[in-house]
């Protein structure tokens, strides 16, 4: 299989992943371990998973900011069960959180593509509602260490090869959600409807059954993130994880992801967020609070869709398309 040549963007934020670790490195000895690498590894996992749906979200044209709150519903829910059933199984928890996060994603593809509204307000909307609901009816009680199933510890220190298993978790996803966009009829689907839904109408395309792929796999991922972060910390906090959806949508954007639609990779989507990621873990070892790391991620967001923009007129004055 021949391999693509690398994008102008995906080139632009490789020249900041290797400057910024060339910088880090030369400031602080400790940086370059086998623990940083490690940690960084980890931490970024649950990111890396949620990030996949979001690319598929944004390829299709739309914008869901529903995804946490499906990930705190599916995760917790699921780990009350498990203590009320008494099953300390990590497969069950995941199960049950993925089959959760799948059915909260249906409904957020069914009032979408039925109601015709916009993506954002419909998930924006949807978002409240999922948590409300939870909060109503299920409640926010946070989960102490005593009390916390010990599989979740267990699989939050998990290993293979050495690496850590969520990490080993989040390539897979990847490379499923890699296959499916460039190698399957679906996947040129998503692709379609994200450049024109009328178009992809017009060529025979089922829109409901592409959108209800694309929301309940974003589900099930939320579902599946859930429990991942669930099992990262000690303390299970259900509102902890609610108002960071914005930072992993910005992960992705910055990866060199057309906002409105049609157009993103795999490859930038990982760009996007190991940038993220590597200034949220390691703005200590260059002596700075984590004040700055806005900083640093807002300039590189206003950047990044600031090329994207400039390469997408360039594009279309080159082909004599022009937009009024």
């Amino acid at each position: 299989m021949k391999l693509r040549k690398l994008k102008q963007m995906e080139k632009y934020l490789i020249s900041i992943l290797i400057a910024y670790i060339i910088i880090v490195s030369v400031v602080s000895k400790n940086f370059l371990s086998v623990n940083t690498l490690f940690d960084l590894l980890k931490t970024s996992s649950g990111t890396l998973i949620l990030a996949a749906g979001v690319l598929m979200v944004l390829i299709s044209g739309g914008i869901d900011v529903s995804f946490t709150a499906i990930a705190v519903v599916s995760g917790y829910s699921s780990i009350l069960l498990m203590m009320k059933l008494g099953v300390d199984n990590i497969f069950f928890a995941l199960i049950v959180a993925a089959i959760i996060g799948l059915l909260l994603g249906i409904i957020n593809a069914l009032i979408i593509y039925f109601f015709k509204l916009s993506t954002f307000i419909t998930t924006l909307g949807t978002s409240s509602v999922f948590y409300g609901f939870m909060t109503t009816f299920i409640g926010t009680s946070s989960i102490s260490v005593a009390d916390k199933p010990q599989s979740l510890f267990n699989f939050g220190k998990a290993t293979l090869f050495g690496l850590p298993l969520f990490f080993i978790m989040a390539v897979v996803i990847l490379v499923i959600t890699w296959f499916i966009l460039y190698r399957t009829t679906l996947g040129r689907s998503i692709f379609a409807i994200g450049n024109s839904e009328e178009s992809a109408l017009r060529a025979g395309i089922n829109i409901l059954k592409t959108k209800l792929f694309v929301y309940s796999y974003m589900g099930l991922l939320s579902g599946i993130m859930g429990i991942v972060y669930f099992s990262e910390i000690d303390l299970i906090n259900p509102i902890s994880l609610v108002g960071t959806e914005l930072m992993v949508i910005a992960a992705v954007v910055i990866g060199g992801i057309r906002l409105t639609g049609g157009e993103g990779t795999i490859l930038g989507a990982i760009l996007g967020v190991s940038i993220i990621q590597i200034f949220r873990s390691t703005l200590v070892f260059l002596g700075l609070s984590t004040s700055w790391n806005d900083l640093f991620i807002g300039i590189i967001l206003l950047v990044s869709v600031s090329l994207i923009s400039y390469q997408e007129r360039k594009s279309n004055k080159e082909h004599l398309i022009f937009s009024k």
